[in-house]
């Protein structure tokens, strides 16, 4: 590991768009329909642990419940039937609680219990002498902290972006990748599949990620801290899962040498989980870990972080009661009412939004998607100028024109022949009659003459007094101007 950054395992989700899943340019999405495609799927998961802790201040045994241990992260629906993929990290003090944690819960039983009774004998109140009670602090840890019986009780829960919270159980975990697997400690892949009791749910199809290439772009999903914990912020909309982009910056593998995929797109705390999602919205990714910059604490160095490949997902389902990509109701209407509302058929996609809100009812995008949709068929925006219908029928009027006017000159004209037609005519032994037929006044006044040309005025030929004796087959070529 390079000694400018130390990687750490952080709770994050990833949502991926690019061509590198094989997709054909036609199947693209635009990014707001992928993103939202991909936003009902992905879930805020809480794990919780709570402690009862048995100790003694000095006046006999007490059980005291501190404020229990709380961290976030993202996760992601595999399967509508209630099956969850996220980060083994996100949900480990549930499952093998770390003794750090179990450490950290009684200090706080002990300081909570006995720190205020032992200030109170020394006649001092809490906040008098700082430098004192930090000293009675340590005193009681080291007294009551070793006799102290800690009896935990973890827990996993999901929160939906409709404020619906339902708790979760760890059917499968994979142990996250740590610095103690270069020692040769055992550790795995760092993922964790959670089961709760659901139907219907919105559900991510999972793509291949063998076929994505370097600078495919990726969009994160996922509930970072600092927008849960944002004091400007309601409540609704902290649930509601933050897109930031990027774009795939490499390809590597961890100190197990398990492939992961390298990514500049910005992490927080809190996004770990989520899914890596290709530009029809099927994952190809679940970001793991980013990394932090040497001597300090929680400095996160964007631009290095880390995505397990959706193959490795699939491997890790494998023996498991998810069916992946298998037919989802909610998808299926919310889907549809997304083409049709970015296709501008707003009839058609308020008609889909309601059925996808009947399965899964109050999701904020899928209320906000209906509420656009059902407000544009109430007050259609204004169309257009039909630029192409009107080009089209210039261009057709002007044709028929050109048309018309085309056939007026060949109709005038079709009998007109050149000079140098009447020289092939006499060169070929056939002189055509050639009548001079122009106005008795032009005729005297003009000193041109066609050598062998009959003149007959106009009204001679208009009267029928003119008497040309001429053979039948012969061509007659009339002059006039």
């Amino acid at each position: 590991m390079n000694r400018g950054v130390r990687s750490l395992l952080c709770t994050l989700s990833l949502v991926a768009s690019g061509t590198g899943a094989g997709a054909s340019a036609e199947d693209m999405l635009s990014a707001p329909e992928a993103i939202l495609r991909a936003k009902p799927a992905t879930v805020l998961i809480i794990t919780e642990v709570a402690a009862e802790v048995t100790l003694n201040c000095g006046a006999g045994p007490v059980k005291v419940a501190p404020s229990p241990f709380r961290e976030t992260g993202t996760g992601w629906f595999v399967d509508g039937n209630g099956w969850i993929v996220t980060n083994a990290h996100v949900v480990q003090p549930a499952q093998e609680a770390p003794r750090w944690l179990v450490n950290q819960l009684a200090q706080k039983a002990v300081v909570g219990a006995c720190l205020t009774q032992m200030l109170t004998k020394r006649g001092l109140a809490p906040g008098e002498r700082p430098d004192l009670e930090d000293q009675v602090r340590r005193q009681a840890l080291d007294r009551v902290l070793p006799s102290a019986k800690v009896e935990l009780s973890p827990s996993v829960s999901v929160l939906l972006s409709n404020g619906i919270r339902l708790s979760a159980k760890v059917t499968k975990y994979s142990a996250p990748v740590t610095a103690a697997a270069a020692a040769g400690m055992m550790s795995g892949r760092d993922l964790a599949l959670l089961q709760v009791e659901a139907s219907d749910m919105a559900a991510l199809p999972v793509a291949d990620s063998k076929n994505l290439k370097i600078g495919d772009p990726i969009r994160i999903l996922g509930f970072p801290g600092v927008v849960l914990s944002h004091e400007l912020l309601n409540a609704s909309s902290k649930v509601e899962a933050s897109v930031t982009n990027g774009a795939i910056s490499g390809f590597k593998q961890d100190i197990q040498n398990n492939a992961v995929i390298q990514t500049d797109a910005p992490a927080a705390w809190g996004n770990s989980g989520g899914p890596a999602v290709n530009e029809k919205g099927a994952v190809v990714g679940v970001l793991t870990f980013v990394s932090l910059a040497p001597g300090t604490e929680g400095s996160i160095v964007q631009g290095f972080n880390f995505v397990i490949p959706s193959d490795a997902v699939k491997e890790f389902l494998k023996g498991t009661p998810v069916t992946v990509n298998g037919k989802n109701p909610f998808n299926e209407k919310w889907f549809a009412g997304l083409g049709k509302l970015f296709d501008k058929d707003w009839k058609g996609a308020a008609g889909a939004f309601r059925e996808a809100n009947s399965l899964m009812p109050d999701l904020p995008d899928v209320k906000r998607a209906l509420a656009e949709a059902e407000d544009k068929v109430k007050n259609p925006p204004p169309q257009p100028f039909p630029w192409a219908l009107a080009t089209a029928a210039v261009t057709g009027l002007s044709l028929g024109v050109f048309g018309v006017m085309f056939g007026l000159r060949w109709k005038r004209n079709r009998f007109r022949v050149g000079p140098a037609e009447v020289v092939r005519l006499i060169e070929e032994g056939a002189p055509p009659v050639i009548l001079d037929v122009r106005q008795e006044s032009a005729y005297a006044a003009s000193p041109f003459r066609i050598a062998g040309a009959l003149h007959v005025s106009p009204d001679e030929l208009e009267r029928g007094v003119a008497s040309l004796a001429v053979e039948p087959d012969r061509t007659v070529v009339a002059y006039c101007t």
